[in-house]
């Protein structure tokens, strides 16, 4: 009997300790910090958000590509369903496309260098810019 009664008693004291502890963790309107020490908001300029095309960027580059490109139209409109087609069928090697910039861009990541490759038609078509290493 003696037993149960200092468990009972060290469950009763260690639930008291706990509660204690909690409560005084959260004390409401003691806050010693004075607003003159703190933190001006202003003080550090916020990050700009990403932009859509910085996003899929960022996530092409996380596939740890060798090679990164990116390509558009000449007239600057949005790529279309022919426009994918020559892309995959010129530039098999491309292990990623990412459509971007509301449809006007696409990325390419690939661990082969398109210059050895079919680049030269690339350019024919589209303008390319090289975004390895950026």
């Amino acid at each position: 009997m003696r037993h149960k009664i200092t468990t009972s008693s060290f469950l009763v004291l260690a639930s008291l300790g706990a509660a204690t502890s909690l409560t005084s963790c959260s004390r409401g309107g003691t806050n010693s910090t004075t607003p003159s020490e703190l933190p001006d908001a202003q003080s550090s300029p916020a990050a700009s958000p990403k932009t859509g095309f910085e996003t899929d960027l960022e996530f092409v580059r996380k596939g740890q590509y060798t090679y990164i490109w990116i390509f558009s139209r000449k007239d600057g409109k949005a790529l279309d369903a022919k426009d994918g087609a020559y892309l995959r069928t010129t530039a098999p090697q491309v292990v990623d496309w990412v459509a971007t910039d509301e449809g006007r861009k696409v990325i390419a990541g690939t661990n082969f260098n398109l210059e050895e490759g079919n680049l030269g038609l690339l350019k024919k078509r589209f303008n390319v810019e090289d975004y390895t290493g950026r």
